[in-house]
């Protein structure tokens, strides 16, 4: 279960924030782009990292290859089904690793393993990351629903 914060009015009292259940039709799109923001993050942080120019243009280019994977990824019927879940995450990402790789590599001629292994931990701390948190304040909230 995936929740979302929702301020409530109360008659004559000041809003309450509430965590509700999150439309089951909202969190595949949600997924998705907090699947694509953490490639451009990872993309920008990279270009900042070797100094490359800060262009917007520049991110496209260093994030296509990763983004090309990532589409991949979100074709499977594992991620369609469960996207916010860590079984789609560990799809996502060796999708999005992959097939990245291998694109760039494509265009550049060659993939040295210091970039293969950073971008592999990378990746897997940003797309992981952001479902394992997901995850962790669900079961939170489904606890104190219990109590």
């Amino acid at each position: 279960m995936v929740c979302e914060f929702r301020a409530r009015f109360d008659a004559g009292l000041a809003p309450a924030l509430t965590l509700e259940p999150m439309s089951s039709r909202r969190i595949p799109v949600l997924a998705l782009v907090a699947d694509v923001v953490a490639v451009v993050v990872f993309a920008a942080i990279g270009r900042m990292n070797h100094s490359a120019s800060d262009d917007l243009l520049g991110l496209a280019g260093t994030a296509a290859p990763f983004l090309v994977g990532l589409v991949a990824a979100w074709a499977t019927p594992v991620v369609r089904a469960q996207p916010a879940g860590l079984k789609a995450g560990s799809v996502v990402l060796a999708g999005t690793v992959v097939i990245g790789l291998a694109v760039r590599a494509g265009f550049t001629g060659r993939l040295p393993l210091s970039f293969a292994l950073v971008t592999a931990v990378a990746l897997a701390v940003l797309l992981l990351g952001w479902r394992g948190l997901s995850l962790l304040v669900s079961r939170r909230t489904a606890d104190r629903a219990l109590r």
